[in-house]
């Protein structure tokens, strides 16, 4: 069968062979065992619904195992014998040039190069998944295959609904992900209910089929360990930036730091991972003998080199052992998985990774307890760095917040409401007072033809726009625009593609429709192909997480989840492709809601029209939120957005002087 033949037939009439399990794959770990007896029965019924009575038999004790070996029915028999990659939007089979430019992103989210465990479905934190299993893809596929511009298609946590009547401008998928009752959004919830085949955790870009592999990130942490160096006045050269994390999004790390010049230490525990990120010069160099990293470190900073040095090892051994050996830190932070803390995303300290899977699995109270004892060390290490003037700050993975549950020294002297922590997040004092509350976030975009060609001649659209913008823009936004035209200048050099032809800038408002609207025009006069726009949901609007992306909102309302779910509504009726919304992204299942969108440039008036009206409110929307908690900035931006825009109307905050307390 070729390639569309193989989309088009979905779950197929007869079972292929069962596939052997690849160990040169890196697989996600064993989930612990938390269905009772009848609920295992339940999760196999589940699993079966989605093929022909005649096949129960012999699928049934092949599920079953798979149950018992790795905690999840993933249906690895039925993974595709296909190449795994975003081809050209042309390749793809179907009636809808909206629907194939969904297939394309579903399949770069799986591909080798890009997913954390892509046999599992995982794209990147650990459980980020796509999909929960294999029958869900192929009938995905199979109904986007089939569906037209009236048609949109339903996905409930991973699982296909089916096809339903709608109309040209409604969103061709709704996705949701992981949206529990609240009572039921425990981590211990999501190991049952996905267990049992019912939700899935999508994470952020994961199960909306936006991730474009680390480059996402790398801008993100590239922006934070600039603005990071510039605010303890510090050139970045020769300093030393030390955190920990190379699996999924977090192996960007090392990239941003060299691209902001400095010395990068990223420990890592996954030999398969670490081997991976060096092999695609993520990082420069492994070491596993921390002496002689220690050595290393201090060569590179008397030469102020640009380098990144992997450490094969746990974060925990670096901390300790660099201020044992009084080696000076000038800012630091983590990108473990803190979210997921018990099934695979932090390792304890003083056992292999090997051990630690097989604890996590078979003696999971032991591995809690020996994850919590890290943490405590950890926050002891870090703290131990501050005293010694390092800026530490949290990235927004969850590790002050479960470094406090484990009872770690984490906590401030005098805690202020949304300042609970003796440390910031990023977003509190770098990304959210610079960025989001002035609109600028990740606008993101793939070329949808596959062609190199054409992402060089959107970089260089893009680069136009904003250096066009940067001569009449108002000084509060001066910086942020600066910084963006240096990335967007040196995004070819840097190699950031991985997977589909794709690229990411911040940009406000006013920038993300102006390139969108010269990118529509570029596919109308044939200069190339079409471009699927979207962002990462760590944006100004489309995330209500406290302790992250709403960090920084003091006014009471940071535990609130009203911005997120009006932004995925708004943006599905102002003319996204596809829309999403999910419980659970970076820092933890039940601690965020986040939504996210795709939209298909063709070059058509309809997109043109869609772009400028659903852009407008994806971002204002939150730069209103923000305003109204009194943030300064966010203010400023509302004010401008009104001025330029006389049907939108905000209530702005009235402030109060403090005095009269």
């Amino acid at each position: 069968m070729t390639f569309q033949e193989q989309i088009q037939q979905g779950i197929p009439n007869q079972l292929p062979q069962p596939k052997p399990y690849e160990t040169n794959i890196n697989h996600a770990p064993k989930r612990k065992e938390i269905l009772g007896e009848e609920e295992k029965k339940l999760a196999l019924k589940n699993a079966l619904r989605y093929f022909e009575p005649q096949f129960h038999a012999e699928l049934l004790p092949e599920f079953k195992e798979e149950l018992e070996k790795y905690g999840r029915i993933y249906m690895y028999r039925f993974r595709p014998d296909y190449e795994m990659k975003a081809r050209s939007i042309a390749d793809y089979p179907g009636k809808s040039e909206q629907a194939k430019a969904i297939m394309l992103m579903i399949q770069n989210n799986l591909d080798y190069a890009v997913a954390q465990h892509p046999h599992e479905l995982i794209t990147y934190g650990g459980n980020g998944a796509v999909f929960s299993n294999w029958a869900q893809y192929l009938l995905t596929m199979k109904y986007l295959s089939e569906m037209t511009n009236e048609q949109t298609l339903v996905m409930y946590s991973g699982h296909p609904m089916g096809l339903f009547p709608s109309h040209k401008d409604a969103p061709r998928v709704v996705v949701t992900n992981g949206m529990m009752i609240p009572n039921y959004s425990k981590p211990d919830d999501w190991e049952k209910f996905n267990a049992l085949g019912v939700t899935q955790y999508g994470q952020m870009t994961a199960g909306s089929y936006m991730y474009i592999g680390p480059q996402g990130i790398v801008h993100g942490t590239t922006i934070t360990v600039l603005n990071a160096f510039r605010k303890i006045k510090k050139d970045p050269k020769g300093g030393l930036f030390v955190t920990s994390g190379l699996g999924g999004m977090s192996g960007a790390q090392p990239k941003a730091g060299n691209i902001a010049g400095c010395v990068t230490v990223c420990a890592e525990v996954n030999p398969k991972i670490t081997k991976i990120r060096h092999e695609q010069k993520w990082v420069n160099e492994i070491h596993e003998n921390i002496d002689e990293l220690i050595e290393r470190v201090r060569k590179a900073q008397e030469n102020k080199e640009t380098v990144s040095l992997a450490y094969l090892g746990n974060i925990v051994e670096v901390w300790e052992k660099f201020d044992e050996k009084n080696l000076k830190i000038d800012i630091g932070s983590d990108q473990t998985s803190l979210h997921n803390p018990w099934a695979g995303g932090y390792y304890p300290a003083g056992q292999s990774f090997e051990e630690s899977n097989r604890m996590m699995a078979e003696e999971p109270e032991l591995f809690k307890e020996k994850v919590q004892e890290t943490l405590r060390r950890h926050a002891a290490a870090i703290n131990k760095h501050t005293q010694k003037g390092m800026y530490f700050f949290d990235y927004g993975n969850a590790f002050l917040l479960e470094a406090s549950r484990a009872g770690a020294d984490v906590m401030a002297e005098n805690p202020s409401l949304g300042r609970e922590f003796k440390y910031p997040s990023y977003v509190q004092d770098i990304m959210g007072p610079m960025c989001f509350d002035y609109g600028f976030g990740p606008f993101r975009w793939v070329c949808a033809s596959g062609n190199p060609e054409d992402l060089q001649k959107t970089d260089d659209i893009a680069c136009a726009v904003l250096e066009e913008m940067v001569k009449n823009s108002p000084e509060e936004i001066q910086q942020q625009m600066k910084d963006n035209i240096q990335w967007i200048k040196g995004a070819q050099e840097n190699k950031l593609v991985v997977g589909s032809q794709a690229r990411i800038l911040y940009a406000d408002a006013e920038g993300r429709m102006k390139i969108a609207e010269a990118f529509n025009n570029a596919i109308k006069n044939g200069e190339i192909g079409p471009v699927v726009l979207g962002r990462d949901h760590h944006d100004v609007s489309g995330t209500d997480s406290p302790y992250r992306e709403t960090s920084n909102i003091y006014d009471g309302s940071r535990f609130t989840a009203d911005m997120a779910i009006h932004n995925v509504i708004g943006d599905s009726f102002r003319g996204a492709t596809w829309v999403s919304i999910h419980n659970g992204g970076g820092v933890g299942w039940g601690e965020v809601i986040n939504g996210g969108f795709g939209m298909l440039l063709d070059g058509s008036e309809d997109a043109d029209r869609r772009l400028k009206s659903m852009l407008f409110w994806d971002v204002n929307n939150g730069i209103s939120r923000r305003s109204w908690a009194r943030n300064e900035g966010a203010v400023f931006a509302i004010k401008r957005a009104m001025e330029a825009e006389p049907n939108l109307k905000v209530t702005l905050p009235n402030f109060v002087d403090e005095s009269l307390f």
